[in-house]
């Protein structure tokens, strides 16, 4: 067989996404490539953005049902990173950033206050916590007088009964900033069920910011390991957060910079505009140590104006997102495989790292993008109805289901999120999102170290030991690429079966 017709087997990237198309994920398929390594070779360490590095490709997307302080800290915890969404006050936005950091427990437990003169009238006001927290003031931030166990409180007779009367005293605390293996020690060397973790020593006394019981213990011991977390020069865990472009959001930065935020994210649908550029001027001049990711973007053109503003990183994406519907109701947009391809070809001319967000719902979209150009994915669905993600579990008939909506819903938009569509201005407000529902997916800490191994493999196949190299073989020609047919995807997907049961791991 000629060498010369072998080397031309299938299309290089330049020539594939320059003939007009816009292109998905699943519109395209890589070629196998040669294999001299094995699986456990495949370094996917990366940067996030210029000086921001990760020893896992994933970044938590900044949306308010995906990424508060209980993603921030378990992605940190997986070598990943979370972004901290901005629809909320910015004192409260800052407070989840604080907590995230605040210490290396990859999880956060929903922590429940009261005061020694209120009752508790309904077993709902446990929410999911082992027991309710009671301070002098009723507050968080309030000196911790005392617990009341949910075994106690149903052994009561009159619900109305004060608190007081029935709480346990509780001396027995952790400092936050224990690590995982220092807690479970303690847990074990003095038989306890669960242990408070607190931090500060004011006036008020400590503030409980988590707990962690017997049972988290067992249940983090039973998940794989991933590697490293992901640590800032501080030693603490490194959080990201999101911020608009309106002039209140420099006071919001302010408050994200004091409160230790390691990257800022500006969140905006359409990246391109003089609100963002002027932010991103404004923000680098005024913290220039502070890495800034800009975006979305679709377009070399796009990049390349906000490359020239500053940016650390570029966010692209645009209306490829399950819940976004941008390019329906907007007409405009691109398709995900085309849009990180053409965006990350001018990035690397810079050395600006590019994030793939969105139409991440597989681990070989994940193999995709970052081998089309991406340094990390950003993901909301595929996060969404994990137990780190925020809200509570539902049943719809016999799916246990949470909550997930686009930020450019109209159920968000109220909750200020019309800023991010240049919208907050408008007199009639226009969603480019909906609410849904996502099934339980159980925890990240379990199911992000599985997909992490099958992008390992994704990658193996490719012939690449790590990012970079797949970078350098898609721009030498190397690696090559066709374009799948309906036919095709079909086929490549599972067919011809009367019933299957599917299983990732």
């Amino acid at each position: 067989m000629d060498g010369a017709n072998v080397l031309d087997d299938g299309l290089p990237a330049a020539r594939l996404f320059s003939q007009g198309y816009s292109y998905t994920y699943d519109d395209v398929i890589f070629l196998p490539h040669y294999i001299d390594f094995p699986t456990d070779a495949v370094s996917l360490s990366t940067k996030l953005s210029r000086h921001v590095a990760l020893a896992t490709p994933c970044v938590a997307s900044p949306m308010d049902t995906v990424t508060e302080s209980s993603m921030a800290a378990a992605m940190a915890s997986l070598g990943a990173i979370g972004i901290i969404h901005s629809n909320n006050a910015a004192s409260q936005q800052a407070s989840l950033v604080r907590l995230a950091k605040s210490h290396k427990i990859p999880f956060n437990h929903d922590l429940v206050f009261k005061s020694p003169a209120e009752s508790i009238l309904s077993s709902e006001e446990f929410l999911s916590a082992p027991c309710i927290f009671v301070t002098e003031s009723g507050a968080q931030n309030s000196k911790l007088l005392g617990t009341v166990q949910k075994p106690d409180w149903d052994r009561l007779a009159d619900k109305e009964t004060r608190i007081s009367d029935y709480m346990r005293n509780f001396s027995i605390s952790l400092p936050a900033g224990y690590s995982f293996e220092d807690v479970a020690g303690y847990l074990a060397k003095n038989e306890l069920e669960v242990v408070p973790l607190v931090r500060g020593n004011g006036e008020m006394g400590e503030e409980v910011v988590n707990l962690v019981t017997i049972d988290d213990i067992e249940r983090i011991r039973g998940f794989p390991k991933l590697g490293l977390p992901s640590l800032g020069s501080d030693g603490e865990f490194l959080v990201g957060a999101s911020i608009g472009t309106r002039e209140s959001d420099k006071e919001r930065l302010e408050h994200l910079v004091k409160a230790g935020v390691n990257v800022v994210v500006l969140d905006s649908s359409q990246g391109n505009s003089i609100y963002q550029i002027e932010m991103i001027k404004y923000a680098k001049k005024t913290y220039p140590e502070l890495d800034l990711i800009g975006g979305n973007v679709v377009t070399t053109y796009q990049a390349q104006n906000l490359i020239q503003a500053g940016v650390d990183g570029l966010r692209v994406g645009m209306g490829s997102g399950s819940i976004c519907t941008t390019q329906e109701v907007c007409a405009v947009g691109r398709g995900q495989a085309t849009a990180v391809y053409k965006v990350a070809s001018l990035a690397a001319q810079n050395g600006v790292p590019v994030i793939a967000d969105g139409g991440i719902s597989n681990s070989g979209h994940i193999v995709k993008a970052l081998t089309l150009g991406a340094s990390t994915v950003m993901m909301g669905s595929f996060l969404a109805g994990s137990n780190e993600a925020p809200g509570t579990y539902e049943y719809q008939g016999s799916h246990r289901v949470k909550k997930y909506r686009g930020m450019g819903s109209l159920e968000a938009m109220t909750k200020g999120s019309d800023a991010r569509y240049l919208g907050d201005k408008a007199k009639l407000k226009i969603a480019q999102g909906v609410v849904g529902a996502v099934a339980d997916k159980g925890s990240v800490l379990k199911f992000i170290p599985y997909t992490m191994q099958a992008v390992k493999q994704g990658f193996q196949d490719l012939g690449a030991s790590s990012l970079q190299s797949a970078h350098d073989l898609l721009r030498s020609c190397v690696l090559r690429l066709e374009v799948r047919t309906g036919a095709a995807q079909f086929e490549g997907g599972i067919h011809g079966l009367i019933s299957y049961e599917k299983k990732s791991f």
